[in-house]
């Protein structure tokens, strides 16, 4: 089963920015916003998408052992700004019910694969702060942050730039006892990961040689793979089609 991480923070207080100690082959990144990375360099293993079946694909092949899903809050954004015409109340049911399946299929996913949702935060009128999400359903019948054992917030105070990682009695914070050596610790995703593979005995596979993978799995990879997959379907259906024994229409007489 893998390990489902969600971090929460402002924008501009370094969840992106978090990702850069991590080496290119060590880290596939789902960039959901399309935005360029806020540090030099880049990974082995991106897709710009907010397709769930395209990520879902992707986080399944990925060679890396830690996936990051960045900006995942606009996978429901963008999904309620396309379909913003649509009458009625199913469209927020789909959207929770989407965002929520994706979570709960990394449970499917073996036990060394880490997978991070970076999220924004929002407020309620108490100051409480939760994942920003779309419609009632996620956080009045599901609650996002209860999927995780591991929920980390962002924060910055004199121009230091951190992980928080115990509830301060207002915000969703957690963390299992012992995981990390402080309530505030260095905004630096690889060490959490380091951390968190140790903590529950579960080390990365020794990183593969660029001979192992010839090419990265990219955006138009999966497109391709996705349309041959269609394309098969529609041929069973046709095949399916022409085997079906023909109707013939009974005349007044016959009947």
């Amino acid at each position: 089963m893998g390990i489902p991480i969600l971090i929460l923070g402002e924008s501009g207080t370094g969840k992106s920015a978090s990702m850069r100690n991590f080496k290119p082959d060590e880290v596939a990144l789902v960039n959901v916003a399309g935005k360029p990375l806020p540090f030099r360099g880049s990974f082995n293993e991106t897709i710009n998408s907010d397709s769930y079946r395209q990520i879902k694909k992707f986080v399944k092949e990925s060679f890396a052992d830690t996936v990051v899903i960045d900006d995942a809050q606009y996978l429901m954004a963008n999904e309620f700004m396309r379909r913003s015409t649509e009458r009625g109340y199913d469209k927020f049911t789909e959207i929770a019910v989407n965002f929520w399946d994706l979570v709960q299929s990394v449970r499917e996913l073996p036990p060394e694969k880490i997978v991070v949702f970076m999220a924004h935060i929002e407020r309620d009128q108490n100051g409480n702060e939760k994942i920003k999400t779309i419609g009632k359903l996620l956080d009045e019948k599901i609650t996002v942050e209860g999927m995780f054992t591991i929920v980390l917030k962002t924060s910055v105070s004199d121009g230091k730039y951190s992980f928080e990682t115990q509830n301060n009695g207002h915000d969703t914070v957690k963390s299992p006892i012992g995981l990390f050596p402080a309530v505030e610790i260095d905004n630096d995703l690889k060490a959490v990961i380091d951390a968190v593979r140790e903590y529950y005995g579960n080390p990365a596979p020794a990183p593969m040689k660029p001979e192992d993978f010839p090419f990265p799995v990219t955006e138009e990879d999966i497109k391709k793979a996705d349309a041959a997959e269609e394309a098969a379907k529609e041929e069973v259906k046709e095949e399916t089609k022409e085997e079906a024994p023909k109707r013939t229409r009974r005349t007044r007489k016959e009947r």
